[in-house]
């Protein structure tokens, strides 16, 4: 068996590309351009490592991997956003709102003439 790449890491028999800056910097930028977030964090499971989702006050949502569930937690602290471990609390409403208003709104462009 081959080494896992450099910058990725092993979860259970899957390889998963680790966190890293860019992901961490996308979550500080989108902190920034969004208002009304909440912080879900994802616990490790067979194929993906521990995520963060961030949920607008409109349900426009991110998901990035992170270093650590407690990462997850320290950076929305700082942050001033709540945060929850989705595995016990789910994902908000909104957020399955949301996209089934994308989906139906890209449905509705596809059958326009």
């Amino acid at each position: 068996m081959s080494a896992p790449a450099r910058d990725s890491s092993r979860t259970g028999s899957t390889r998963v590309r680790a966190a890293d800056s860019t992901d961490l910097a996308h979550l500080d930028a989108w902190l920034e351009s969004h208002r009304g977030v909440e912080g879900f964090v994802e616990p490790r499971t067979a194929v993906s490592d521990v995520t963060l989702l961030l949920v607008a006050h409109d349900g426009e949502w991110t998901r990035r991997r992170v270093p650590s569930v407690a990462w997850a937690h320290s950076f929305c602290n700082s942050s001033r956003v709540p945060s929850y471990d989705a595995a016990i609390v789910g994902v908000p409403q909104r957020m399955r709102d949301y996209n089934s208003r994308v989906r139906r709104e890209q449905k509705e462009r596809r059958q326009a003439p």
